[in-house]
């Protein structure tokens, strides 16, 4: 190992829908966090782990920050990203080209008091083709002198996220790898299990109530050449169940065999997946809840 290899973490922050999740899969080459076009899409801190012989980068991918933070789900999310600020070596503040809300600027603000470099991480800037009309936002609505660098890219494409990599490199300290060079992440097979899942659910419902749902995976074990898992999604409704199973079973039927086929490209194994639909009354708005599902303070 180089006595130039780098090592640390990296938080990926910012409001909800700005494609913190979708510039972790990039950067990893594959898919760990679930995508979708709803926002509050990620729950949980989930670490991706890039390891190059220049350095082994920890990227830490946290739910979207918002300031509506009604129930106990919302809370928890809010805490977790927050949380993150404190726990890393640099921060991405990612925002999306064009556009700056009340909710940015929230985390603007909550971003002042950290003790880490923080780089403003301008996403989706083949949205906005006039880059003139991006430098008068970017110095005007965003203020950019606030932040130690701003970096463009286009996290769905590719583009500038190799020179982002190169930056972050830089930013962080000497160390030998906190974690083996095969390692890709922190979180267990059933937690990415149960993720892709709810991703398909997302996808299926996601006009009817795609945060209603959770995914609580019961059995996971692999036999004769055969990955089985069984998972409970959980809704908060007798009627959200009936809207989850589908008329004769068609929509859980749809999600289990898309689910099953996302199983298979991530764990490259045959998977037999059952699924069974419950009813947790106001799962969303209990701590109790929470933790029974797995939604970890740590």
């Amino acid at each position: 190992m180089s006595l130039e290899f780098h090592c640390g973490y990296v938080a990926l922050v910012g409001r909800p829908n700005v494609g913190k999740s979708t510039l972790m899969n990039r950067i990893l080459g594959q898919k760990l966090s679930i995508v979708t076009a709803k926002p509050q899409t990620t729950r949980q801190r989930i670490a991706g782990i890039k390891t190059t012989d220049q350095g082994q980068i920890i990227y830490i991918d946290t739910p979207g920050i918002h300031l509506a933070a009604k129930k106990a789900l919302n809370r928890y999310m809010n805490r977790i990203a927050h949380a993150s600020f404190h726990e890393v070596d640099l921060i991405l503040f990612l925002i999306e080209a064009g556009r700056w809300t009340r909710q940015d600027e929230h985390v603007a603000r909550s971003l002042e008091s950290v003790g880490v470099p923080v780089l403003l991480v301008v996403n989706k800037i083949d949205l906005v083709p006039d880059k003139s009309q991006l430098l008068q936002f970017l110095e005007k609505d965003v203020k950019t002198g606030r932040f130690e660098e701003v970096l463009l890219i286009a996290a769905r494409s590719g583009d500038g996220v190799d020179r982002l990599e190169a930056r972050v490199l830089k930013s962080l300290p000497f160390s030998r790898p906190y974690y083996d060079e095969d390692q890709w992440t922190d979180r267990s097979e059933r937690f990415l299990a149960a993720e892709l899942i709810r991703e398909q659910l997302m996808l299926r419902l996601h006009q009817e109530l795609p945060y209603s749902l959770t995914v609580e995976v019961e059995e996971f074990k692999r036999e004769k050449r055969v990955l089985r898992i069984g998972a409970i999604i959980w809704v908060e409704r007798k009627g959200q169940k009936q809207i989850v199973i589908g008329k004769g079973g068609d929509v859980l039927k749809f999600v289990g065999s898309r689910a099953r086929k996302a199983l298979q490209e991530l764990f490259e194994e045959k998977i037999y997946l059952r699924l069974w639909v419950k009813v947790s009354r106001d799962w969303s708005d209990s701590e109790r809840a929470l933790r029974q599902f797995g939604f970890d303070e740590h």
